[in-house]
Parts: C-alpha cells; structure tokens; sequence
C-alpha cells in the first residue's frame, strides 16, 4: 500500500478543501516546495498535487509553475491533477517533469479525447473519477454529470489506462473515513490499480483499508487534512 502525501494548490498556497467546495478552504502555513521537501525527507515515494484554480475555472494556473518548482526541488515522482482539459495542458506538465497527470472532467466528458492522450502518453495518463452518492462529479466538483462512477471506471478501462485515483467527494477533508469497498468496487468493475482518496483520519483507516483492498487492486491511498492537522505523522502511516 503506497502512501501519497497530498499538496492542493490555490492562489499559489497550500490548502484543503471540505468536500471540495472551494469556499470552504483551510490554509495551511509554509511553502509548498518546503512540504514537499518534507514529504520527501519523511520517506515518501510520491507526492501528489492538485491544481484547484485550474480545476475550477479550467486551463492554465499560476499553480502550474509551483507545481514545476516543487517537482524541480524533490527526487521523487510527482503525480500532478487539476484543470488539464488538452493536449497542450498535459505536454506542459511533462515537460515541466510531472510523473503522471490525472485527468477528470475531460475523462468524463470527452472519452474519444482521453484515448487520444492514452496513445500520446502511454502509463503518464490516469484518470481521476471523483463522485459523490456514487455519481460522477467534474469541474471542481461543481457539476454532478449522468454517468456512475462505477460506469465511468468500465468506459475509460476500454481505452487503455491503467490507473485510477477515485475520489468520494462527500469524505474528502472530513477527516470521516475512506470509503473502502468503493474504491475496490471501482478496482473490480474496472480491472485497474486504484488509488484511493477522501476521508483518511487515523492510522486505523489506513490499516483498515490495507486489509480492505488485499486482492481488489486499490494499491495506494492518498492522504492530505490528517497530516497537516497532526492526526499522525507520514513517517507513521508509512511504518503502517
């Protein structure tokens, strides 16, 4: 199970978000370059960044360039999300050096388009499926689209992806719990490695979902609010 310490941008700052409503951010101290630096020096194998300006409002970001900072300042791979709706947006970020980028709203909305990255970039494409009561959610989590999660997974498995980072939007932030056997039922239905996200508060949640996902294909999780708030440390939840 790999740990992925998560860094949310918006205007610049380090932040989290309450099931993803962007009027509800806690900001948190410090430069996002010196967090990631952190996560590194505690033993992370990843860290993953979220653009949030580029995930509401779509294209480019002064986030992007702290992102491109952040990955310039740490030897580990980044896993980079937020407002990537074109070719040029996503040849940008791997220029820029990112690892993987996730791609959401466009997985749902243009399934011919996401195909075409899969050919363009091959393993650097993941799709984010994030949804709350199930349904699919995009653009910042602001639109509730026609089409299940569970659906979604099967439809971009087709066109060669081999990852998914499912998000439950209505536990992102809440410090409540991961929602364990959904992220395997999106595993199953899929065929694919999942990453899991939202909701993870105590190192029992991350053991929990160790035991949970033994087999499913959810192979890592995402960790964000309980770390900043001090609910345990990462050298902790990696020992786990």
């Amino acid at each position: 199970m790999l740990i992925i310490p998560a860094i949310d941008l918006k205007d610049g700052r380090c932040v989290r978000l309450t099931q993803g409503r962007k009027a509800d951010a806690t900001v948190y101290d410090g430069d996002p370059v010196e967090i990631a630096k952190r996560f590194e020096a505690a033993g992370s194998r990843m860290i993953h960044v979220v653009d949030l300006d580029g995930a509401f409002a779509g294209g480019d970001s002064p986030n992007r360039k702290v992102a491109r900072r952040i990955i310039r300042n740490v030897e580990v791979p980044v896993q980079f999300g937020g407002g990537l709706r074109s070719v040029t947006d996503v040849q940008q970020m791997i220029e820029y050096g990112a690892a993987q980028v996730v791609i959401a709203t466009l997985a749902a909305e243009q399934p011919e388009t996401l195909e075409t990255f899969v050919q363009l970039f091959g393993f650097r494409i993941a799709v984010g499926i994030d949804a709350r009561n199930g349904q699919v959610v995009t653009r910042g989590w602001e639109r509730e689209e026609k089409i299940s999660a569970v659906e979604l997974a099967r439809r971009v498995a087709d066109t060669g992806v081999d990852r998914i980072v499912y998000t439950d939007v209505q536990r992102d932030g809440t410090l409540t719990g991961i929602n364990t056997e959904q992220a395997c039922m999106i595993a199953r239905e899929s065929g694919l490695r999942v990453t899991a996200s939202g909701g993870v508060s105590t190192l029992a949640d991350i053991e929990g979902l160790r035991r949970g996902a033994l087999g499913c294909g959810v192979d890592s999780v995402i960790i964000g609010k309980a770390i900043y708030e001090n609910r345990f440390t990462l050298k902790e939840a990696l020992r786990i």
